[in-house]
């Protein structure tokens, strides 16, 4: 693809979008991954404070797939602090464990994705790890940007997307309409096919 586009940067209404969440490829494969991108880090998932006051109004729902230490940072810290960048982020266990990491053998799982699945819950996984590896950053005044993180702990997930051509737009289409809606995603697909057309022209 023309260099020009693969470091564009495009405006859907009031969000800027990096070129390679339309061009790159990605999904994740649990299978190879074992979900490190919940443990691997030295901060928590992004968070704002509607999502704290819903995480912790419901705590009780996902409490029981929660380990005896993340429950006791909890019982301590709360569900939530902000970090030495000055964001609200999930608590850690150990210096980087998010707290709400479960394990199904050697596989890192959400404890709240889990107690949804089941309907423990209504509540959803913080947004910010749902689009993951995606990264959303607010500019102010209603200005918000959407980068791709790229991480080498995730290559099997890039290797998966590229084997069954699924952008990540695509991949992450259900948490790309809860951030922002059905109506700008239909305009993020708009201009991805566009970029389809010129790449092919």
């Amino acid at each position: 693809m023309d260099d020009n586009i693969t470091n564009a940067i495009f405006q859907v209404d009031n969000v800027l979008v990096s070129a390679a969440v339309l061009t790159e490829c990605f999904c994740c494969d649990l299978k190879i991954c074992k979900g490190r991108c919940c443990v691997e880090g030295t901060s928590g998932a992004p968070v704002n404070l509607d999502e704290v006051m819903e995480l912790e109004s419901s705590l009780d729902d996902y409490w029981p797939y929660m380990s005896a230490t993340a429950q006791s940072v909890v019982d301590s810290h709360g569900v939530a602090y902000t970090d030495s960048d000055g964001d609200l982020v999930t608590s850690i266990v150990g210096g980087k464990d998010c707290i709400f990491t479960c394990y199904d053998g050697d596989c890192c799982l959400c404890s709240i994705e889990r107690a949804h699945c089941v309907g423990r819950t209504f509540v959803e996984k913080p947004v910010s790890c749902a689009l993951y590896p995606l990264r959303v950053k607010d500019f102010g005044d209603g200005l918000f940007g959407i980068t791709y993180h790229r991480w080498s702990i995730c290559q099997s997930a890039v290797d998966k997307g590229r084997k069954l051509g699924l952008p990540l737009y695509v991949f992450l289409r259900e948490p790309l309409i809860r951030r922002f809606g059905d109506e700008w995603y239909g305009k993020l697909v708009e201009l991805a096919d566009e970029l389809k057309a010129y790449s092919i022209s």
